[in-house]
């Protein structure tokens, strides 16, 4: 069955992005290179026409991302006096609490975003699962709104796309996608540039802590589970946004159908990250038994338990659902 080749953004929210003339743009905790390229590029739009923004995200900015066009527009504190007229949009993730904002008010807010797992939030919501990558509703968004795509955007962008379909190897890489990758390419985004600092700019403290991740590595089946201690973040010196691509390494086992990264918050605590292959295994419903959410082949969640419970509970949820 094909896919429809554009996506259209609702009116209501060309409207609100057209009307109101300041917005803080807030992406999710923990920001990927889909979440911060597409603030960023929606950043870039709006101030071209004419409109303020801030971009706020509860994390600083991973340093592997900081060769993003614009990365330094991310501010990780703000409050409400600093807004007069404060109207949020919601990037990446339809939770306040996701971005860390659940305490802060805002007269109106816009929720664009591609993620299963939907919350009631927001005024105005484009949340649309069947998107690749919020990068890519941001683009035709931009078309929508007559903004010029700069090199600057088209990097954004491109990065956008390109994290959340794992360059283009993904299921969810469609003829879309890829059409609109070539336009990008075309106004200036450097596909081997951004490759190189995505995949090859590790720091030796990332590879350290990679490595003694994977020796952690436990197989149930078809099911494999790492771990990544606080001890090893400290014996590493390695950050927490360095984890951002472990979970999809034991995937590269054939035999391997689920892939569940444990990270410890504190003691008993964990952020679990869990990745799948094909279309078969949706672990977004996983998660989400778990009060969790996220995508069909990526979602996560967090669990309040010992590392041998929360494997256990794990491995029944997948039973449960298979």
């Amino acid at each position: 069955m094909s896919r429809p080749t554009k996506m259209i953004p609702p009116k209501e929210l060309l409207h609100f992005l057209k009307k109101e003339n300041a917005f803080v743009i807030a992406a999710h905790i923990s920001p990927d290179g889909d979440a911060l390229g597409s603030s960023i590029a929606l950043s870039m739009a709006l101030e071209s026409l004419g409109k303020k923004t801030i971009v706020y995200d509860k994390d600083t900015v991973p340093e592997f991302y900081k060769f993003l066009p614009g990365s330094e527009r991310f501010t990780d504190s703000i409050s409400n006096s600093k807004f007069q007229i404060p109207n949020l949009i919601l990037i990446d993730c339809n939770d306040a609490e996701r971005a860390g904002i659940e305490k802060l008010q805002f007269a109106s807010s816009a929720v664009i975003d591609h993620h299963e797992t939907v919350r009631d939030f927001g005024d105005i919501k484009w949340i649309d699962p069947k998107a690749p990558a919020t990068g890519l509703m941001i683009f035709y968004l931009i078309k929508e709104l007559g903004v010029n795509v700069t090199k600057e955007i088209a990097a954004n962008l491109y990065t956008a796309i390109a994290i959340d379909t794992g360059t283009f190897r993904y299921s969810n890489t469609t003829p879309a996608v890829l059409r609109v990758s070539a336009e990008l390419i075309e106004a200036g985004a450097d596909p081997s540039y951004i490759a190189e600092n995505i995949y090859e700019t590790w720091t030796d403290s990332r590879f350290r802590l990679l490595l003694k991740v994977l020796n952690t590595l436990e197989i149930y089946n078809d099911i494999a589970i790492t771990h990544v201690t606080l001890e090893m973040f400290r014996e590493t010196g390695a950050a927490i946004a360095d984890t951002e691509t472990f979970p999809g390494f034991p995937r590269k086992l054939r035999s391997i159908k689920i892939s569940a990264l444990f990270r410890e918050i504190e003691n008993n605590y964990y952020k679990i990250s869990l990745r799948s292959k094909g279309s078969k295994i949706n672990v977004a419903k996983i998660a989400e038994m778990f009060e969790g959410g996220g995508h069909s082949n990526a979602a996560g969640y967090k669990m309040r338990a010992d590392f041998k419970a929360a494997k256990e509970a794990l491995l029944k949820a997948v039973r449960e659902t298979a």
